[in-house]
This record gives C-alpha cells, sequence and structure tokens, in this order.
C-alpha cells in the first residue's frame, strides 16, 4: 500500500498495535522454529555421523578385513540401511543392508562413491534410486572402504518438525491477535473517554456569549504516572484555561458593551443640551441677552464634552499600554497643590496633610500623577458630606512611596466597593447632573498609578474611608 492509500485508509492505534504484537509473534515463533530446527538438524547429524562411523568399525573389525570374503557379504550386525563399499584397483563391490537382504550397488553409484574424498570425515552424498547418504570414506592402501547410512529418518524428523513449528506458530498468531485485540481495547478505553470529553467540548458554541466549559475528564482518568492520565491531565488544565480565557472575553465584551453604552448616554446628554439651546437662539425673537445666555450654555457642554473625550482618549491610550513621561516628581508638592484646589471647591471640608519634613520625589508623570490625586479629592469632596475631614498622607513604605487619602464621611457601599475603579460607576443609581462627573475618575486614576508601575487600592468601612497610592520607589 503507497502512501496515498494509507492516507486515505488510516489505520486506528487499535490496529496497529494489534498488528505489531502479531507481527511480533509471528517473528518470535520463526525465529524460535528455526534455532530449534537447527539445534536438531545437527544433533541428529551429529548421531547419524556417529552410527556412521561405528557401522565402518564393525566392518573394518571382520576377520580378513574388507575384501570378496564371504564373511563380508554376513548381513549380521549391519541395520537396515546400511551402505557398504569397497573400492578396489581391480574392481569394485557395494552393497546396502535391508532387513536380512541386501541390495547390490549400480555402476554409476560405486563411480560416485569412488569420486568422494578420502579423508575419513562424514559427507554427504546423493546416490541414484537410494536417496542421501552420510557416508565416511577411508582410505586402506590397497582398497577404499566406504560406509553409509541413510538421511530419511533425520530429513523426516526435520520435516516434521517443521511442520508442527509452523502449525503451532500460526496459532500462536491466532491467539495472540485475539487476546491483543482484547486487551488493547481495554487499555484503550481511558483513552477513548478522554476523546470522548474533547468531543464533547469540540461541539460548544465558543464564538459568542458566556460560556460553561463543564466538561471535564474524571478524576480516575488524570492519574500522570501513567501515559493516558497525563493526557487527560493536560486536558483539563487546557479545558480550565480556554474557560477562563472565555469567561475573560465574555466579560470583556460585556464591559465594551457598558462602556459604550455609559459614553453614549453621557455624550448624548451634553449634546442635547446643546442642540436645545441652540434651537432656542435661532428663534426669530430671541432677545440679544437671551443669545448671550444661550452661547454661554453651550460653552458650558462643549467644556463638559470636550473633558470626557479627553478622559476616554487617555483611558484609551493607557489600555494601550503607551509610555507616559519620566521625570522626577516632586511628590509633596503635588499633594499641596491638589489640596489647595480642593479647599477652593468645597470650603466646607476640613483638609488636612501629613506629609514628611522632606520632599518626596518619585519618577512619573507629573500631569498624570497630578491628576489621580485631583480626582481622589474630588471623588471625596463630592460623595462626603459637609464638614467631612479629608487628610492626605505620604509615606514611605518597603514597597515604593504610598500616598493616602482618607475621609470620615459614611464610606462606600459594600455593593459598589468591588466595581467602584470600573469605568463609569458611580454611586448614585440616576443618571443627574447634580451628581457630577461621568464615574471616570476613580477608574481613570487606577489606569495612571498602574502605567507607573503601582497600584491604588480602597479600603472603607462607615467613618473610615482610605485610597492608597502606591507608586515604586
Amino acid at each position: 500500500m503507497d502512501l496515498s492509500v494509507r492516507r486515505l485508509v488510516p489505520a486506528s492505534m487499535t490496529a496497529r498495535l494489534v498488528a505489531t504484537v502479531v507481527l511480533l509473534v509471528a517473528l518470535v515463533g520463526l525465529l524460535v522454529s528455526a534455532l530449534t530446527t537447527a539445534v536438531l538438524r545437527d544433533h541428529l547429524a551429529d548421531q547419524l555421523d556417529d552410527d556412521v562411523r561405528a557401522a565402518q568399525r564393525l566392518v573394518m573389525g571382520m576377520p580378513g578385513g574388507p575384501g570378496r570374503d564371504p564373511r563380508f557379504d554376513n548381513p549380521r550386525g549391519r541395520g537396515v540401511g546400511t551402505l557398504t563399499a569397497v573400492i578396489t584397483s581391480d574392481g569394485s563391490a557395494g552393497a546396502v543392508q535391508s532387513g536380512l537382504t541386501e541390495t547390490a550397488l549400480g555402476p554409476e553409484a560405486l563411480r560416485r562413491l569412488a569420486s568422494l574424498p578420502a579423508n575419513g570425515r562424514p559427507q554427504t552424498s546423493e546416490i541414484d534410486d537410494l536417496g542421501r547418504y552420510r557416508v565416511v570414506v577411508r582410505d586402506l592402501g590397497e582398497a577404499t572402504l566406504v560406509s553409509g547410512l541413510p538421511t530419511t529418518r533425520m530429513d523426516e524428523t526435520i520435516n516434521e518438525l517443521v511442520g508442527w513449528s509452523i502449525g503451532f506458530t500460526v496459532l500462536a498468531v491466532g491467539v495472540a491477535g485475539g487476546l491483543a485485540v482484547i486487551v488493547v481495547r481495554r487499555q484503550l478505553r481511558p483513552l477513548r473517554a478522554v476523546a470522548q470529553t474533547a468531543h464533547e467540548v469540540a461541539g460548544l458554541q465558543l464564538s459568542t456569549g458566556e460560556v460553561g466549559l463543564t466538561a471535564r475528564v474524571p478524576d480516575q482518568l488524570t492519574d500522570e504516572r501513567t501515559e493516558v492520565g497525563q493526557v487527560g491531565s493536560a486536558l483539563n488544565t487546557l479545558l480550565g484555561h480556554m474557560e477562563t480565557s472565555l469567561d475573560a472575553r465574555h466579560r470583556s465584551e460585556q464591559q465594551v458593551r457598558q462602556f459604550v453604552a455609559d459614553a453614549s448616554h453621557e455624550l448624548r446628554t451634553p449634546l442635547a443640551t446643546i442642540q436645545g439651546y441652540a434651537e432656542l437662539g435661532l428663534r426669530a425673537d430671541a432677545a440679544p441677552d437671551q443669545v448671550l445666555l444661550v452661547l454661554g450654555k453651550v460653552q458650558g457642554e462643549s467644556h463638559r464634552m470636550t473633558a470626557l473625550v479627553e478622559d476616554l482618549l487617555l483611558l484609551a491610550r493607557l489600555d494601550q499600554g503607551r509610555p507616559l513621561a519620566r521625570e522626577e516628581v516632586d511628590l509633596s508638592r503635588l499633594a499641596i497643590e491638589a489640596v489647595a484646589d480642593a479647599r477652593v471647591v468645597a470650603p466646607d471640608h476640613q483638609w488636612r496633610m501629613e506629609l514628611p519634613e522632606d520632599a518626596v520625589e518619585v519618577t512619573g508623570d507629573g500631569p498624570r500623577l497630578h491628576q489621580v490625586l485631583a480626582n481622589l479629592l474630588a471623588n471625596a469632596s463630592r460623595h462626603a458630606p459637609s464638614g467631612t475631614t479629608v487628610t492626605v498622607a505620604i509615606s514611605a513604605a518597603s514597597d515604593g512611596t504610598r500616598v493616602s487619602v482618607h475621609d470620615d464621611g459614611p464610606g462606600v457601599p459594600v455593593d459598589l466597593q468591588a466595581h467602584v475603579f470600573e469605568r463609569f460607576t458611580r454611586g448614585d443609581a440616576s443618571r443627574t447632573r447634580d451628581s457630577g462627573g461621568a464615574g471616570l475618575g476613580l477608574s481613570l486614576a487606577r489606569a495612571i498609578a498602574e502605567a507607573h508601575g503601582g497600584t491604588l487600592t480602597l479600603e472603607s468601612v462607615p467613618g473610615d474611608t482610605t485610597f492608597t497610592l502606591t507608586l515604586p520607589s
């Protein structure tokens, strides 16, 4: 079968393993049979050679020695099929003993025997009409003595052994094939269970929406001490990563949808205001004072929309990983300026500062760090009632420099704390303009902190709320 056919008809692992087992058993059976046959043939050949030598010694031990003495023709003492021939210069005589009778050798057989080397070692010769013989040819000076025995019984024994060996090998191959099918299928059953789990996952709709990958390889098939267990464990790990990634993708999709909806809502409000005032200003009976009022409102909403778009643009740039400026920034000075601005905006709050005697400097983007502090202080002034004490403290820590903004107001609601840094998250359920802001301040502050390699965290209970900004030294 060529490569193209094998590609069209791929063999299963069960078929390949069974074929391998059958082939190995067949090869081992043939090898054992060949070795057994060779050893037995050598053993029988050695026995036959010993018998030939003994027969020759028997002939040589007769009174008068071999020749045309009548005692040469005495059949007693010689086995069935024994060949004895005396080849002299003036003639040859030879016979094959069979039972109590003798068969004389023909001239052609005698000539073939006469052509054999007289070295006294056993050798094989094919004698016409008699078959193969194992003979010993010995030079006696005045004559040559040839003694031999047929190889018929040895050949029959070897042929019978070969036949039985082939039969047993075929039987062993059949039994091994049947057992291999049973054992291999049983051993591959866990692998089929792993494949079934993979097929179940492959049939799930993973392109969109929330996906729950509940399919897992059973625990009993994840023992990493076995090959199948290693595959099952690796598949479970892969499915776990897929589930985490798909959940993260779904959350990201939901966040994008929510982000677009919130951004559209926030932009729709100033756009609707601008449109309404523009229509009012275009009225023919609009007074000059009224037109100025309209232009002022349009300008205010434009500023509000511009600030929102700039915040969105900054968040997008931070999401893309664009680097910020890297320079030495006096963090103490930034805190003093931010608190001074907050006092003007919210004079009914109590503003305090706890700064080290020496100026604290960090490496970063000064305007962006000022924006973080301004957003944290604006959050405190907007959501804490009048009279709340807000404390800004800077301190050194083992993991960098810490800036904390603490207030003793009512705190952040528990159900809101997990989402306080998400975009467009606002403390009020409604989206009134009086609450101020679009819900981007804290998310922007955390994004800037992370862009500096730092963190921004929240700890809040009623009467004790602290935002902590940590920047690397």
